[in-house]
């Protein structure tokens, strides 16, 4: 461990400019961080501890290197900064390449206007290491940007197949022993469970489709028609008890309005089920429903391990979970939450996690009463 007297000792070694630029490091941050939020679609609602990142570090790195004794030719050299970033805006964002382009371009663009605003003046040396630093970052962030994205994608793949090999193995044996009976009776038994599992087949493949449709920056095209929350709230619950019994509390009262049924169901079994699969055992989910100021609002609460707060961005994104859902025995694809925010988002509205050990974790849906003036919102998703 460095002692804060060693620490001293290694700033007084730095050169003037150096000091000077590391004096200025919040100002660069701050002013960074905003125009990302303004310049970047996908960054507006990244939570801060997740924006910034790796970006001190470098900064310090870059602000050191100016020194001459420092050694090396730029702020990055023997350091993984720069990866370890491109590695995090992969796992935590729904960032494309290009949104990872820009961060750096507004960085180098920040870095030169606070310098000029601070009376830093620097030499032609100390311009050619700061543009270095930051396109070297910038080349080794993009190639481990794209390393982990196939990365996650090859595990999507894997759990694919994996858990749409269970239903059709399913459906081909029961299909075989209905070839082997004269039994109608017993033939019909096992022809509805055939028809189950490519209905659960067929349900897997289309919420995979409106999610990969989201991600590539499109939108769900919602059948809007009037009917009753409520009715919509009870249907679920009512089905999620039959497959895991009556743990599941309803509170509310009905809320009429203009929002796609089917489209609704479903984002309220993903996070129904999501619930049930990592809450604790035996404890119950609860499931209300309320209007307040036009919108209405489906709160989903259950009693289990809580989500790290630097992960629950990331478990937004297609083909992410948590890092303690991948730890434990819960197979999924990482797509059920992405699905439930595309919904929200096509109805104009939006999906917010809380989430502490004291209290347990809740989602809740936030979307207008009547969403038809909403339908053609843009979506946080990226566009590439």
């Amino acid at each position: 461990m460095t002692k804060a007297s060693d620490q001293d000792q290694e700033t007084d070694k730095l050169s003037p400019t150096s000091k000077k630029m590391l004096a200025l490091r919040d100002v660069v941050l701050l002013q960074w961080e905003q125009k990302l939020r303004a310049a970047i679609e996908q960054a507006k609602n990244i939570s801060h501890p997740i924006l910034i990142d790796t970006i001190p570090l470098f900064y310090e790195s870059i602000a050191k290197a100016l020194t001459p004794a420092y050694g090396g030719r730029n702020g990055i050299d023997s350091t993984s900064i720069a990866h370890e970033h491109g590695g995090e805006r992969a796992r935590l964002t729904c960032y494309d390449p290009l949104a990872v382009i820009i961060e750096f371009q507004i960085f180098r663009e920040t870095v030169f206007d606070v310098a000029h605003r601070g009376g830093v003046t620097l030499n032609h040396r100390e311009i050619a290491i700061i543009n270095s630093s930051i396109d070297v970052a910038l080349s080794e962030a993009i190639n481990t940007f794209s390393l982990v994205r196939a990365a996650l994608r090859e595990q999507f793949s894997a759990a694919l197949t994996h858990d749409l090999r269970n239903p059709l193995h399913s459906a081909k044996v029961t299909s075989e022993l209905i070839l082997r009976l004269d039994d109608p009776i017993k033939m019909k038994e096992l022809a509805a469970k055939v028809i189950g599992n490519l209905q659960r087949m067929d349900g897997m493949i289309q919420c995979l489709l409106d999610s990969m449709l989201f991600e590539s920056g499109e939108r769900l095209q919602l059948k809007l028609g009037h009917f009753d929350m409520l009715e919509a709230v009870n249907e679920v619950s009512e089905e999620c008890a039959i497959k895991h019994g009556p743990r599941f509390d309803v509170q509310g009262k009905a809320v009429a309005g203009w929002w796609d049924r089917d489209a609704i169901k479903r984002a309220l079994e993903n996070v129904v089920g999501n619930a049930v699969k990592y809450s604790y055992p035996h404890t119950p989910v609860h499931i209300r429903l309320e209007e307040v100021e036009g919108r209405a609002l489906i709160s989903v609460h259950n009693q289990g391990d809580p989500i790290p707060p630097e992960e629950q961005e990331g478990i937004f994104q297609v083909f992410r979970r948590a890092a303690s859902a991948k730890g434990g025995e819960k197979r999924g694809w990482g797509i059920g939450l992405p699905y439930v925010r595309g919904v929200a988002e096509s109805h104009g509205g939006s999906i917010v996690v809380d989430s502490a050990a004291e209290r347990g974790t809740t989602f809740v849906i936030d979307i207008p009463v009547d969403a038809r003036p909403f339908q053609n919102t843009p979506t946080l998703q990226p566009v590439r």
